[in-house]
């Protein structure tokens, strides 16, 4: 799932900026740490658009939403790394920038009275089924949202969906005829998948050593860090009713039900001594980071770890944090760590180094039997092609999937989308799977099928090639400017 989203990332990004804004609902993720220019408040700026630091947050938090939707909740920060959510939410606020300076350059506007109407189409505004101003605040406020705030951001990407709707996306009925013709065209074909199960690899230790020889720095030892810590567990106090009185009137709004009303303080007071307590807990664990950096610590026990991205106890955002260290600054603050707040001092830097090839023999046996394989897998395509016999079909077109039994849905669709942009009468195809199909056309002809949805598929079509042309075009009228480091 992972390698296909990464592939087809430039769709994906495509689609969710061309949807509406999602801020209700969206909450928000952990961020980052950055490091911001000079310009106040912006961390770019796009021809005379700026864009803020709360901005971006927000893109980030829709986009972190919209991908946990799709891994059906088990999407996490890892995976938002891996996907460089971070950069693909600027790269949607900075495209967003760049319509919004072409909607300047018309003069373009939303009046009060579109937001109004906008504003009542939102479903989770309604109570019985019609938009309710209180259920709008309330909804707003459980998601830390001002009114003020949401319909501003709510009014940008309606100019947005104004300017983009002057762009001239209807299909014609040619178009639509050659698409129609296109989606027709059917071939009957003899087809058979080869896969890597068809080989057998058996390297001798030699043939292992000579590969590892010539791709020693792909195996190399990770990076590691000698670090001393002193951790700090967390306090659990009691507070006395004056204490709890006293933090409670001062912080009010952090303790509400479930419908966004404030908590008495008798139904609030464990929440008021959680925080209570999760404070001094802090308080005491910087006190203590402080008497260590210099040199004043007393009756606290000091660890040493070597870790590494392979060997860490603790979790990935304090290896990245140690990894920012210097010797010559080498006291992070307190980090938490499964609840416990840890306080890192760097020692040593371990450089990274070839593995020998004991410790590196599981590894290279893999990457030899899968390189070796699909080099074996092409050999014996180019040597069956002339002379394979497989599974007849009966007459497909492209949209066909189902009929190809010995491939999954996706991979048929890949295959047929080869095959029909292929002038070829015998040859195979190389599915990004690692499968190889080879195929012969017997047959070839026109069906007459009609789809009434094809004026909305082209529609679809000119409206993301129009809007990509758009984007590329803007981009060498106004200057971006990027004010944030670390993406």
């Amino acid at each position: 799932m992972i390698t296909w989203m990464q592939r087809h990332k430039k769709w994906l990004i495509i689609t969710i900026w061309i949807s509406t804004i999602a801020f209700v609902g969206a909450g928000f993720v952990g961020w980052g740490q950055y490091s911001y220019g000079d310009k106040a408040g912006a961390i770019a700026k796009v021809g005379d658009v700026e864009i803020t630091q709360g901005e971006l947050q927000k893109s980030y938090s829709n986009l972190y939403v919209q991908y946990n939707k799709m891994f059906q909740g088990n999407f996490d920060e890892e995976k938002a790394k891996q996907f460089g959510l971070q950069k693909q939410a600027l790269n949607q606020l900075t495209q967003q920038a760049l319509i919004l300076n072409l909607a300047a350059s018309y003069d373009l506007q939303v009046s009060d009275a579109e937001l109004i109407a906008e504003l009542k189409k939102q479903t989770y505004f309604f109570k019985d089924g019609v938009f309710d101003k209180e259920t709008y605040k309330q909804v707003l406020s459980q998601n830390r949202l001002s009114t003020k705030e949401f319909e501003a951001g709510l009014k940008k990407d309606l100019l947005i969906r104004k300017t983009l709707a002057l762009l001239p996306s209807n299909a014609t009925e040619n178009e639509t005829k050659v698409l129609e013709t296109i989606l027709n065209i059917a071939d009957k074909i003899n087809y058979k998948v080869l896969t890597t199960e068809d080989i057998t690899v058996s390297p001798t230790e030699d043939e292992l050593k000579a590969f590892w020889e010539t791709r020693k720095q792909n195996y190399m030892s990770d990076t590691a860090y000698e670090v001393k810590y002193i951790t700090q567990n967390v306090i659990n106090a009691s507070y006395d009713d004056a204490k709890l009185s006293k933090y409670y009137n001062e912080n009010k709004t952090h303790f509400k039900d479930s419908e966004g009303k404030i908590l008495p303080l008798e139904s609030a007071k464990a929440a008021v001594t959680k925080e209570l307590n999760a404070k001094a807990t802090k308080d005491k664990a910087l006190r203590a980071y402080i008497a260590y950096k210099k040199g004043k610590l007393e009756n606290i026990t000091i660890s040493t770890k070597i870790i590494s991205a392979t060997n860490n106890p603790f979790n990935a955002e304090a290896l990245e944090k140690i990894a920012a260290l210097s010797l010559t600054a080498p006291y992070m603050k307190p980090l938490q760590v499964n609840g416990i707040y840890h306080t890192f001092e760097l020692v040593k830097i371990i450089p990274a180094a070839p593995k020998s090839f004991e410790e590196a023999k599981e590894a290279i046996l893999l990457a030899y039997t899968s390189e070796t394989k699909k080099t074996k897998l092409q050999e014996l395509a180019n040597n069956s092609l002339a002379t394979f016999s497989g599974t007849n079909t009966p007459f497909i077109t492209s949209q066909d999937t189902l009929l190809l039994q010995q491939l999954s849905e996706a991979e048929a669709s890949e295959f047929l989308q080869q095959l029909f942009s292929s002038d070829k009468k015998r040859s195979y195809i190389t599915l990004n799977s690692g499968k190889i199909v080879l195929y012969y056309i017997l047959e070839q002809k026109l069906l007459s099928k009609t789809n009434n949805d094809l004026m909305q598929s082209m529609n679809k079509i000119k409206t993301a090639m129009f809007n990509e042309a758009l984007i590329k075009r803007l981009e060498s009228k106004y200057k971006t400017e990027i004010f944030i480091q670390g993406l």
